[in-house]
């Protein structure tokens, strides 16, 4: 009966702007799988991000840089095969969008045509304004991002906390806004003052999404190897690990090495 079937309500940005206007948290993490991306949508998780991240937690790079358009829709293109619920978010890695707005335009759309993302996320502010609305008059949603962009790290030369000096702040403050105007959906405010990100996340009428930036913003995000304990080297102060994966990886591991080399696996009842 067509009754009983229990549809599932997808997530869209237009429900992420009425959780802000209802001050229902918004809950983000990474993703770059089908597996991981099954268990984080049946847990009921708002939004995957299909994160640059994954330059350095799936293929071992220093940073974001050096993944490519290919590898991050084959990384979008397995994450949305698990989509049953939650909003996927990919992002455009670096090289693929700052040099013109045409080049971040036919970015943008073989992401869409090629992974099926429901959104696109850039770094930037007003340096990038002519690639958002360009990419936002194409009908793609954009999600923002500022405070510590990873990208631009070989200009920072560090991965301190931003905006700390006035400077800095007002430039954050305005490129918000500016982001805003242009179109962007949410923007993810990345290890930046507490005060400024609640600022900030007031001023707006579109949702924040933080990492290092205070509880005040309209959301969180965690990178998921980092949360789930997977990479142990990465302890900065925002980071609550939920887990310790890879404690326990390991010990499976050295057991089943135990186990096959002790002849104890497989025994009578695992063969044919």
């Amino acid at each position: 009966m067509a009754g009983t079937i229990k549809e599932i309500k997808k997530v869209t940005t237009n429900t992420l702007q009425k959780m802000k206007a209802s001050g229902d948290k918004i809950a983000m993490i990474t993703a770059y799988d089908f597996s991981f991306a099954t268990i984080f949508d049946a847990a009921g998780i708002d939004i995957i991000l299909v994160g640059d991240s994954a330059s350095n937690v799936m293929a071992g790079h220093v940073t974001t840089l050096p993944i490519t358009l290919d590898q991050m829709i084959y990384h979008a293109q397995s994450v949305v095969r698990a989509r049953e619920r939650s909003l996927i978010v990919c992002d455009i890695p670096f090289g693929y969008y700052q040099s013109n707005s045409d080049i971040a335009l036919a970015s943008a759309i073989r992401i869409m045509k090629e992974s099926g993302a429901n959104t696109v996320k850039l770094e930037g502010g007003e340096e990038v304004l002519d690639s958002v609305k360009k990419i936002v008059s194409a009908g793609i949603p954009v999600m923002g991002h500022l405070g510590l962009t990873p990208q631009s790290i070989n200009k920072f030369g560090t991965y301190v906390v931003r905006a700390t000096e006035e400077q800095e702040a007002n430039k954050l403050r305005k490129d918000a806004l500016v982001l805003q105007e242009a179109g962007c959906f949410a923007i993810v405010l990345e290890k930046i003052p507490a005060a400024l990100a609640k600022e900030v996340t007031e001023s707006l009428h579109i949702p924040t999404i933080g990492i290092g930036a205070g509880g005040d913003c309209d959301g969180q995000v965690l990178v998921m190897h980092d949360m789930l304990g997977i990479n142990t080297e990465f302890k900065p102060r925002f980071l609550r690990q939920y887990l310790n994966l890879s404690e326990q990886i390991t010990g499976a591991v050295q057991q089943y090495i135990t186990d096959i080399k002790s002849k104890d696996f497989p025994n009578e009842n695992e063969q044919y």
